[in-house]
């Protein structure tokens, strides 16, 4: 299996994560929004279900720093990815920071740090088949 093909592997299990992070915000805030206005279509107190929207902000919080922290994984894994001279490895939308205009169909962010900066290879590297049993780093 060449450094490529794993490389790949892992950008498509990367973005599967970002996504099923960022479906669970998605989903968490509709909830969280929703409660309040069932709470008072149904009449009840304020009091009533402070606990399950404590527990659903509560939930928003968490899922906010784990998007946080694999959005440090996916910068990290791109910092691998150049040191070993891969191609770019685009999986999903291909927006980052500074894409004017924008690559993938997203916004981009204007003026900034160059579009090709994060999945820029270094010159002069080849991909090579990895040995069946490589040793550790």
């Amino acid at each position: 299996m060449s450094r490529q093909s794993i490389g790949e592997t892992l950008a498509a299990r990367l973005y599967a994560a970002e996504t099923a992070i960022d479906l669970a915000l998605i989903e968490t805030a509709m909830l969280a929004a929703m409660l309040p206005a069932a709470r008072a279509d149904a009449y009840l107190s304020a009091v009533t279900g402070q606990r399950a929207f404590d527990g659903a902000a509560g939930s928003l919080s968490a899922l906010s720093a784990a998007r946080s922290q694999m959005v440090q994984t996916h910068t990290a894994l791109a910092a691998i990815a150049r040191k070993l001279g891969l191609d770019a490895l685009a999986v999903g939308p291909v927006d980052k920071p500074g894409d004017t205009p924008p690559v993938g169909g997203g916004g981009g962010d204007g003026p900034g740090v160059r579009p090709d900066m994060v999945n820029e290879t270094l010159r002069d590297t080849v991909n090579k088949i990895l040995p069946k049993e490589a040793g550790l780093c």
